[in-house]
């Protein structure tokens, strides 16, 4: 069932968790389904002695991708008309994510690729922590 018109007020908020305690087999999953081998999301010895970090982290993508997940089910399939993001702390093995759609406008569309309704969302995907890890934005068609 779609989301429609009626059921959207500004400041409205969907939130869904979309990853509990991340592991890094999903995160090797991950680059072998995105085809980014960096040794950063899957060398243990290259992330820690190389690179610096404290351990392995789960590529930003992987992360935009579960925030994804909760977007389309909150809007349906084939409704989104733009999803951007921007990576704003990484993600660790063991992390638990929460993804989180905040109504900030519902408006008429451009009446050409845009018709009917259209809600804007701003997004934000934390860790259990309470730190943001994802911050975005994102426009999908609704129903009047």
């Amino acid at each position: 069932m779609a989301l429609t018109k009626s059921e959207l007020s500004v400041g409205q908020t969907h939130s869904a968790v979309v990853v509990d305690n991340l592991s890094r087999t999903q995160i090797v999953q991950y680059a072998g389904a995105s085809g980014d081998y960096n040794p950063v999301h899957t060398d243990e010895v290259f992330a820690t002695k190389v690179a610096g970090y404290p351990t392995v982290f789960a590529h930003g993508m992987l992360t935009m991708g579960l925030t994804g997940t909760m977007l389309t089910n909150f809007v349906g399939d084939g409704r989104l008309l733009d999803y951007g993001v921007r990576f704003t702390s990484q993600v660790w093995p063991g992390d638990t994510l929460t993804a989180t759609a905040t109504v900030v406008a519902v408006e008429e569309g451009d009446g050409e690729q845009e018709e009917g309704p259209v809600v804007i969302l701003a997004l934000s995907t934390t860790n259990q922590e309470g730190r943001e890890v994802l911050s975005g934005e994102a426009r999908a068609r609704v129903d009047a």
